[in-house]
Protein backbone atom coordinates (compact mmCIF):
# COMPACT_ATOMS: atom_id res chain seq x y z
CA UNK A 1 0.00 0.00 0.00
CA UNK A 2 1.07 3.28 -1.17
CA UNK A 3 -1.78 5.56 0.76
CA UNK A 4 -0.16 8.17 3.40
CA UNK A 5 -2.27 10.75 5.12
CA UNK A 6 -1.51 13.98 6.25
CA UNK A 7 -3.01 14.23 10.03
CA UNK A 8 -3.30 17.75 11.80
CA UNK A 9 -3.12 17.80 15.32
CA UNK A 10 -1.75 14.29 14.90
CA UNK A 11 -0.63 14.70 18.72
CA UNK A 12 -3.76 15.85 20.53
CA UNK A 13 -6.75 13.70 21.54
CA UNK A 14 -8.79 12.67 18.99
CA UNK A 15 -5.89 13.18 16.17
CA UNK A 16 -3.23 10.50 18.36
CA UNK A 17 -6.03 8.34 18.09
CA UNK A 18 -6.82 8.73 14.40
CA UNK A 19 -3.37 8.57 13.05
CA UNK A 20 -2.82 5.02 15.57
CA UNK A 21 -5.82 3.65 13.89
CA UNK A 22 -4.45 4.63 10.18
CA UNK A 23 -1.00 3.05 11.21
CA UNK A 24 -2.73 -0.07 12.22
CA UNK A 25 -3.98 -0.50 8.64
CA UNK A 26 -0.64 0.02 7.19
CA UNK A 27 -1.04 3.52 5.81
CA UNK A 28 2.30 5.95 6.46
CA UNK A 29 1.10 9.36 8.75
CA UNK A 30 2.15 12.47 8.16
CA UNK A 31 1.44 14.01 11.77
CA UNK A 32 1.24 17.78 12.16
CA UNK A 33 1.53 19.34 15.41
CA UNK A 34 2.85 22.39 16.95
CA UNK A 35 2.14 21.31 20.45
CA UNK A 36 0.36 24.24 21.61
CA UNK A 37 0.95 25.07 25.04
CA UNK A 38 -2.89 25.40 25.70
CA UNK A 39 -2.39 22.16 27.77
CA UNK A 40 0.61 20.26 28.99
CA UNK A 41 3.01 19.51 25.96
CA UNK A 42 3.90 16.21 27.89
CA UNK A 43 0.96 14.75 27.62
CA UNK A 44 0.56 15.33 23.80
CA UNK A 45 4.45 13.91 23.24
CA UNK A 46 3.27 10.66 25.40
CA UNK A 47 0.48 10.05 23.27
CA UNK A 48 2.09 9.60 20.10
CA UNK A 49 5.25 8.34 21.56
CA UNK A 50 4.93 4.47 20.73
CA UNK A 51 4.18 5.30 17.22
CA UNK A 52 6.44 3.36 15.16
CA UNK A 53 8.16 3.99 11.73
CA UNK A 54 5.30 4.52 9.35
CA UNK A 55 4.92 8.03 11.21
CA UNK A 56 6.63 10.87 11.02
CA UNK A 57 5.99 14.38 12.39
CA UNK A 58 6.46 17.67 11.63
CA UNK A 59 6.23 20.47 14.47
CA UNK A 60 5.05 23.26 12.71
CA UNK A 61 2.02 25.78 12.70
CA UNK A 62 -1.36 25.01 10.34
CA UNK A 63 -0.98 28.47 9.61
CA UNK A 64 2.49 28.51 8.25
CA UNK A 65 1.72 28.50 4.70
CA UNK A 66 5.53 28.59 3.89
CA UNK A 67 6.44 25.75 6.26
CA UNK A 68 3.04 23.81 5.54
CA UNK A 69 3.26 23.90 1.39
CA UNK A 70 7.22 22.30 1.85
CA UNK A 71 5.59 19.43 3.91
CA UNK A 72 2.87 18.38 1.15
CA UNK A 73 5.58 19.22 -1.77
CA UNK A 74 7.66 16.38 0.02
CA UNK A 75 5.39 14.09 1.41
CA UNK A 76 3.02 14.18 -1.36
CA UNK A 77 0.40 12.69 0.81
CA UNK A 78 -3.19 10.86 -1.15
CA UNK A 79 -4.97 12.33 1.43
CA UNK A 80 -5.73 14.42 4.69
CA UNK A 81 -7.65 14.13 8.07
CA UNK A 82 -7.51 18.02 9.35
CA UNK A 83 -8.32 17.77 12.82
CA UNK A 84 -6.00 20.47 14.63
CA UNK A 85 -7.85 23.78 15.78
CA UNK A 86 -8.43 25.59 19.06
CA UNK A 87 -10.40 23.85 20.83
CA UNK A 88 -12.79 25.07 23.80
CA UNK A 89 -16.18 27.28 23.95
CA UNK A 90 -15.45 29.33 27.40
CA UNK A 91 -11.88 30.10 26.38
CA UNK A 92 -12.85 31.42 23.03
CA UNK A 93 -14.75 33.82 24.70
CA UNK A 94 -11.35 35.03 25.97
CA UNK A 95 -10.01 35.28 22.31
CA UNK A 96 -12.16 35.60 19.50
CA UNK A 97 -9.48 36.87 17.35
CA UNK A 98 -7.16 33.47 18.18
CA UNK A 99 -9.63 30.88 17.54
CA UNK A 100 -10.41 32.86 13.66
CA UNK A 101 -6.67 32.85 13.13
CA UNK A 102 -6.04 29.06 13.99
CA UNK A 103 -9.42 27.39 12.78
CA UNK A 104 -10.00 29.55 9.81
CA UNK A 105 -6.69 30.93 7.95
CA UNK A 106 -5.46 27.64 9.09
CA UNK A 107 -8.19 25.34 7.50
CA UNK A 108 -7.57 27.60 4.59
CA UNK A 109 -3.72 26.95 4.12
CA UNK A 110 -4.40 23.08 4.84
CA UNK A 111 -7.15 22.99 2.42
CA UNK A 112 -4.95 25.35 -0.21
CA UNK A 113 -1.70 22.89 0.28
CA UNK A 114 -4.15 19.63 -0.14
CA UNK A 115 -5.23 21.19 -3.54
CA UNK A 116 -1.64 21.84 -4.71
CA UNK A 117 -0.33 18.48 -4.01
CA UNK A 118 -2.63 16.74 -5.54
CA UNK A 119 -5.16 15.02 -2.76
CA UNK A 120 -7.71 12.76 -3.16
CA UNK A 121 -9.38 13.55 -0.51
CA UNK A 122 -9.42 15.60 2.81
CA UNK A 123 -12.08 14.77 5.91
CA UNK A 124 -11.82 17.83 8.63
CA UNK A 125 -13.48 18.02 12.00
CA UNK A 126 -16.52 20.69 12.41
CA UNK A 127 -18.18 20.59 15.89
CA UNK A 128 -22.07 19.97 17.31
CA UNK A 129 -21.81 23.78 18.76
CA UNK A 130 -22.27 24.89 15.19
CA UNK A 131 -26.64 23.71 15.60
CA UNK A 132 -26.10 26.63 18.89
CA UNK A 133 -29.49 26.19 21.02
CA UNK A 134 -31.70 24.62 17.84
CA UNK A 135 -35.05 23.54 20.16
CA UNK A 136 -35.13 20.99 17.63
CA UNK A 137 -33.90 17.47 18.62
CA UNK A 138 -31.66 15.74 17.54
CA UNK A 139 -30.06 17.95 15.25
CA UNK A 140 -29.89 16.90 11.86
CA UNK A 141 -27.28 17.74 9.22
CA UNK A 142 -29.95 19.36 7.19
CA UNK A 143 -31.14 21.80 10.33
CA UNK A 144 -30.30 25.77 9.84
CA UNK A 145 -26.99 26.88 11.84
CA UNK A 146 -26.89 30.29 11.21
CA UNK A 147 -26.79 31.01 15.07
CA UNK A 148 -23.79 30.00 16.90
CA UNK A 149 -23.25 31.37 20.28
CA UNK A 150 -19.69 31.15 21.10
CA UNK A 151 -16.44 32.22 18.70
CA UNK A 152 -15.68 28.75 18.65
CA UNK A 153 -19.01 27.67 17.20
CA UNK A 154 -18.73 30.24 14.34
CA UNK A 155 -15.16 29.70 13.55
CA UNK A 156 -16.14 26.03 13.24
CA UNK A 157 -19.08 27.13 11.07
CA UNK A 158 -16.90 29.17 8.83
CA UNK A 159 -14.49 26.20 8.05
CA UNK A 160 -17.66 23.98 6.92
CA UNK A 161 -18.45 26.93 4.67
CA UNK A 162 -14.88 27.59 3.32
CA UNK A 163 -14.91 23.22 2.60
CA UNK A 164 -17.86 23.46 0.63
CA UNK A 165 -16.36 26.13 -1.66
CA UNK A 166 -13.25 24.44 -1.93
CA UNK A 167 -15.07 21.18 -3.09
CA UNK A 168 -16.78 23.66 -5.63
CA UNK A 169 -13.92 24.90 -7.04
CA UNK A 170 -11.37 22.53 -6.90
CA UNK A 171 -13.53 19.22 -7.52
CA UNK A 172 -11.75 17.73 -4.21
CA UNK A 173 -14.19 15.14 -1.95
CA UNK A 174 -14.43 16.68 1.05
CA UNK A 175 -15.81 15.50 4.46
CA UNK A 176 -17.13 17.60 7.50
CA UNK A 177 -17.50 16.33 10.28
CA UNK A 178 -19.30 17.83 13.47
CA UNK A 179 -18.23 15.34 16.78
CA UNK A 180 -20.66 15.58 19.80
CA UNK A 181 -18.66 15.83 22.99
CA UNK A 182 -15.83 13.55 22.83
CA UNK A 183 -14.39 11.26 25.74
CA UNK A 184 -12.12 8.55 26.61
CA UNK A 185 -8.44 7.58 27.41
CA UNK A 186 -6.08 10.82 26.11
CA UNK A 187 -9.28 13.50 26.47
CA UNK A 188 -7.57 16.85 27.19
CA UNK A 189 -7.75 17.52 30.80
CA UNK A 190 -9.90 20.42 30.61
CA UNK A 191 -12.62 18.66 29.76
CA UNK A 192 -15.66 17.83 32.27
CA UNK A 193 -15.15 14.29 32.01
CA UNK A 194 -11.28 14.00 32.74
CA UNK A 195 -11.56 17.26 34.97
CA UNK A 196 -13.96 15.62 37.31
CA UNK A 197 -12.32 12.74 37.73
CA UNK A 198 -9.40 14.30 38.46
CA UNK A 199 -10.97 16.66 41.33
CA UNK A 200 -13.12 14.03 42.40
CA UNK A 201 -10.62 11.64 43.01
CA UNK A 202 -8.41 14.04 44.71
CA UNK A 203 -11.11 15.53 46.94
CA UNK A 204 -12.27 18.24 45.59
CA UNK A 205 -15.03 20.23 44.55
CA UNK A 206 -16.06 20.33 41.24
CA UNK A 207 -17.59 23.79 39.30
CA UNK A 208 -21.25 23.07 38.06
CA UNK A 209 -22.47 25.48 35.82
CA UNK A 210 -25.91 25.94 36.04
CA UNK A 211 -28.82 23.33 37.72
CA UNK A 212 -27.35 19.92 36.05
CA UNK A 213 -30.28 19.92 33.44
CA UNK A 214 -28.19 20.81 30.41
CA UNK A 215 -27.52 17.29 28.11
CA UNK A 216 -24.57 16.42 26.09
CA UNK A 217 -24.39 13.57 23.73
CA UNK A 218 -21.03 11.92 24.91
CA UNK A 219 -19.49 10.13 22.05
CA UNK A 220 -16.44 7.60 23.22
CA UNK A 221 -13.35 7.94 20.75
CA UNK A 222 -13.08 4.62 19.16
CA UNK A 223 -16.66 5.43 18.10
CA UNK A 224 -15.10 8.48 16.41
CA UNK A 225 -12.18 6.81 14.87
CA UNK A 226 -14.56 4.53 13.29
CA UNK A 227 -16.54 6.86 11.84
CA UNK A 228 -13.55 9.44 10.86
CA UNK A 229 -12.03 6.74 9.02
CA UNK A 230 -15.47 5.52 7.41
CA UNK A 231 -15.71 9.13 6.38
CA UNK A 232 -12.41 9.10 4.53
CA UNK A 233 -13.17 5.74 2.92
CA UNK A 234 -16.41 7.14 1.90
CA UNK A 235 -16.37 10.69 0.53
CA UNK A 236 -15.71 9.89 -2.60
CA UNK A 237 -19.35 9.05 -3.66
CA UNK A 238 -20.51 12.01 -2.34
CA UNK A 239 -18.57 15.21 -3.18
CA UNK A 240 -19.12 16.89 -0.43
CA UNK A 241 -21.04 15.64 2.79
CA UNK A 242 -21.76 16.84 6.32
CA UNK A 243 -21.67 14.17 9.12
CA UNK A 244 -22.82 14.00 12.71
CA UNK A 245 -20.72 11.64 14.62
CA UNK A 246 -22.29 11.62 18.28
CA UNK A 247 -23.43 8.84 21.06
CA UNK A 248 -26.97 9.34 20.08
CA UNK A 249 -27.84 9.19 23.73
CA UNK A 250 -28.09 12.73 25.18
CA UNK A 251 -27.20 12.80 28.82
CA UNK A 252 -27.71 15.40 31.46
CA UNK A 253 -24.75 16.98 33.20
CA UNK A 254 -25.93 15.44 36.89
CA UNK A 255 -26.37 12.46 35.66
CA UNK A 256 -22.42 12.55 33.74
CA UNK A 257 -21.84 13.50 37.44
CA UNK A 258 -23.34 10.49 39.14
CA UNK A 259 -22.21 8.19 36.49
CA UNK A 260 -18.39 9.77 36.97
CA UNK A 261 -18.28 9.87 41.03
CA UNK A 262 -19.70 5.86 40.70
CA UNK A 263 -16.60 4.65 38.26
CA UNK A 264 -14.82 6.95 40.56
CA UNK A 265 -15.87 5.77 43.74
CA UNK A 266 -15.92 8.93 45.62
CA UNK A 267 -18.86 11.19 46.44
CA UNK A 268 -18.61 14.40 44.65
CA UNK A 269 -18.66 18.04 46.35
CA UNK A 270 -20.59 20.56 44.25
CA UNK A 271 -19.28 24.19 43.96
CA UNK A 272 -22.47 25.24 42.31
CA UNK A 273 -22.48 28.21 39.82
CA UNK A 274 -24.27 30.18 36.98
CA UNK A 275 -24.67 29.44 33.70
CA UNK A 276 -21.44 30.87 31.16
CA UNK A 277 -22.08 32.38 27.69
CA UNK A 278 -21.13 30.41 24.86
CA UNK A 279 -22.67 26.93 26.87
CA UNK A 280 -25.38 25.46 24.74
CA UNK A 281 -28.25 23.90 26.65
CA UNK A 282 -28.06 20.59 24.93
CA UNK A 283 -26.48 18.53 21.97
CA UNK A 284 -28.03 15.23 20.62
CA UNK A 285 -26.63 13.38 17.52
CA UNK A 286 -29.45 12.77 14.48
CA UNK A 287 -27.12 9.61 12.83
CA UNK A 288 -29.62 8.48 10.23
CA UNK A 289 -27.39 10.37 7.55
CA UNK A 290 -24.18 8.86 8.93
CA UNK A 291 -25.51 5.33 9.74
CA UNK A 292 -26.86 4.77 5.98
CA UNK A 293 -24.03 6.37 4.29
CA UNK A 294 -20.59 5.60 7.08
CA UNK A 295 -22.74 2.82 8.19
CA UNK A 296 -22.00 4.60 11.35
CA UNK A 297 -23.18 2.87 14.50
CA UNK A 298 -21.86 3.98 18.17
CA UNK A 299 -21.12 1.04 20.36
CA UNK A 300 -19.90 2.03 23.79
CA UNK A 301 -22.08 3.85 26.54
CA UNK A 302 -21.33 6.33 28.56
CA UNK A 303 -20.84 4.14 31.64
CA UNK A 304 -18.36 1.70 29.96
CA UNK A 305 -16.30 4.55 28.43
CA UNK A 306 -15.88 6.32 31.66
CA UNK A 307 -14.75 3.04 33.22
CA UNK A 308 -11.96 2.75 30.57
CA UNK A 309 -11.57 6.29 30.16
CA UNK A 310 -10.76 6.02 34.21
CA UNK A 311 -8.27 2.53 34.06
CA UNK A 312 -6.37 5.24 31.59
CA UNK A 313 -6.25 7.88 34.03
CA UNK A 314 -4.95 5.49 36.82
CA UNK A 315 -2.40 3.95 34.28
CA UNK A 316 -0.75 7.50 34.00
CA UNK A 317 -1.12 9.33 36.56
Amino acid sequence: MNESVVVTGAAGFIGSHVAEALLRRGVRVVGIDNFDPFYETERKRANIAAFGGEFVLYEIDIRNHEQMRGVFSSERPTGVIHLAARAGVRPSLEDPVGYADVNVTGTQVVLGCAHEAGCARVVAASSSSVYGNNKKTPFAEDDPVEHPISPYAATKRACELIAHTHHHVTGMPTAMLRFFTVFGPRQRPDLAIAKFMRLIASGEAIPVFGDGSTSRDYTYIDDIVTGVLAAYDRIDAHGFRVWNLGGDHPTTLGEMIDTVAQVVGHTPTIDRRGMQPGDVERTWADLSRSRSELRYTPTTGLGEGVERQWSWWRSTA
